[in-house]
């Protein structure tokens, strides 16, 4: 796997990208913000956010926008506000420093693990349809699932609210379609960590604390997501609005 570490500190990067080497890892590195932006596409992106150009909450936020490359975050920067503010601008994982290559390389693999399986549930939703015609693609696409105002496209990884666009970081997404299975029932936290991130998931629970309360304030309604105490959550359809009223 071809790994891109954003990572100014020497002291760091050089005995870092010597013990992911020892893993298997090919690691190219990038000691500042500009050059990580600059590189080649990589499988996975390593990134430190005390870079000496820029915050790597910026390079986070551009790489996202461009593409899907799983990112970890690696810091010393240990505070919720940090945390909650790169998971919500797509970071798949996030790492405080210090840690062990160990530990690095099972994140690596989880997040791998979850990248795939997210690649492989777009191909089994449109599998349906390639038998179809002769093998040939349908004429349009499915219908988005439609949850009163609420429509996900589980094709396009698009939701729309009240016909207007909602951009959802790769977990916040995941995080709503496993929800949108069965609006109104509730979905254990367990159920959520093991279908969003992995069976068995060893990180902690507070992500999807986290998760959740991005969700709900890009919805623009935290009723939408309902907390079970001790339980878990579900999703709770909202009305369309009355427009004969308006």
């Amino acid at each position: 796997m071809r790994v891109l570490l954003i990572e100014d500190d020497d002291r760091v990067a050089g005995p870092l990208a010597e013990g992911l080497s020892r893993f298997g890892f090919a690691v190219e590195r990038a000691r500042s913000g500009a050059e990580g932006l600059s590189a080649l596409e990589p499988e996975m992106v390593l990134l430190d956010l005390g870079l000496p150009d820029m915050d790597g909450i910026d390079v986070c936020r551009e790489l996202r926008g461009r593409s899907d490359v799983p990112i970890i975050m690696i810091t010393a920067r240990d505070s919720e506000v940090d945390r909650v503010l790169g998971l919500e601008l797509g970071a798949d994982d996030y790492l405080t420093k210090p840690f062990g290559v160990r530990e690095l390389v099972a994140r690596i693999r989880a997040v791998t693990r979850r990248a795939r399986r997210s690649v492989l549930a777009a191909d089994r939703q449109q599998a349906p349809y390639a038998g179809r015609m002769g093998g040939r693609a349908p004429v349009g696409p499915p219908e988005a699932r439609r949850i009163g105002p609420l429509a996900i496209d589980r094709r396009t990884r698009k939701v729309h609210l009240h016909h207007a666009p909602v951009a959802l970081a790769p977990k916040e997404f995941d995080l709503l379609v496993c929800l949108a299975e069965d609006p109104g029932a509730v979905f254990s936290r367990k159920k959520l960590l093991d279908s969003v991130w992995e069976p068995n998931y060893f990180g902690p629970t507070k992500t999807l604390d986290v998760h959740v309360a991005a969700l709900r304030r890009k919805l623009g309604d935290s009723a939408w997501i309902e907390n079970i105490r001790g339980i878990g959550f579900r999703l709770v359809p909202q009305a369309q609005p009355d427009r004969a009223k308006a």
